[in-house]
């Protein structure tokens, strides 16, 4: 049977890993869509065989990493026909290691966004439906104020902190040579450039996408979490400027969080505002 190539899309949130995938899903040879349940599955297994477990001693580490290569292609598996998967999780980038041993030539894809511009576009969403508790605060008190929800949000098991730390160990880790980091505004700004050099990054003959006519939507996945259009995708990119709805201490705060723009420790690709040609080069 053909076996598919692997590859995975993270980052942080509200950074266009949606908008990604419905760029690489025109391509009839990829498959990649939103969040999959993949990550959550892998962590329930390890978890589930681990020390402490009344399994760990009933499964050896070869079968543990097959119990995990089944998770992937039993999930895809009306997909394996595809030549390249590409499975969306923030969780990835702290599950390099994990990766790399079970799919050696794998690369992650990291979409990135200024960490204020993240904030202020999780806010936008709140404030659109002021009729709704959305999901993403668990008590009246974390919701209360656009500062309980920035700071709540930045906690590192929370939304964005989750990511950017996850993101932050891959960045800096032994494996951050499989790392591609595209930050959101030049893949709106320049999406042709951009996707040419995620081409050559994963190996891949360069398909050519149509930047005005794009198609995702998950509106029943949205309305569960009480943010209708989390996830729809507009048609046609384009990189519009506005002003943040942020007070100026918040945008501030959150502004000097965006440690990719400078790669000097790291040997991960990127593609962002600050980075130099040399270190743009995939």
């Amino acid at each position: 049977m053909k076996q598919a190539k692997y590859h995975f899309i993270s980052g942080l949130p509200r950074a266009g890993s949606t908008l990604l995938a419905a760029i690489l899903r025109q391509n009839p040879s990829f498959q990649a869509g939103m969040s999959s349940p993949v990550g959550a599955f892998v962590n329930n297994i390890i978890t589930q065989v681990s020390a402490g477990t009344e399994f760990s001693s009933q499964v050896d580490n070869e079968q543990r990493q097959d119990l995990i290569r089944g998770l992937f292609d039993g999930y895809y598996k009306r997909d394996l026909e595809k030549n390249v998967i590409f499975d969306t999780n923030r969780m990835w980038g702290a599950r390099l290691p994990l990766i790399i041993d079970l799919f050696p030539n794998a690369k992650v894809i990291a979409c990135v966004r200024n960490v204020a511009w993240v904030m202020d576009s999780i806010e936008r969403k709140f404030r659109s439906n002021p009729y709704e508790n959305t999901k993403l605060f668990g008590t009246n008190m974390a919701r209360s104020t656009v500062y309980q929800r920035c700071e709540g949000l930045a906690q590192h098991d929370q939304l964005v902190g989750f990511a950017w730390s996850a993101l932050r160990e891959a960045f800096y880790g032994e494996h951050a040579k499989s790392l591609l980091v595209i930050d959101y505004d030049l893949l709106t700004q320049a999406p042709e450039k951009v996707i040419t050099l995620l081409y050559e990054f994963i190996d891949q003959p360069l398909f050519q996408h149509d930047f005005d006519h794009l198609e995702y939507d998950a509106p029943d996945f949205d309305l569960q979490l009480g943010l209708p259009g989390l996830h729809r995708v507009k048609p046609k990119i384009e990189h519009t400027e506005r002003r943040t709805i942020l007070p100026p201490d918040l945008f501030e705060k959150y502004s000097k969080m965006s440690f990719w723009n400078d790669p000097s420790g790291t040997t991960a690709n990127v593609i962002a505002p600050k980075t130099n040609e040399k270190e743009n080069a995939v």
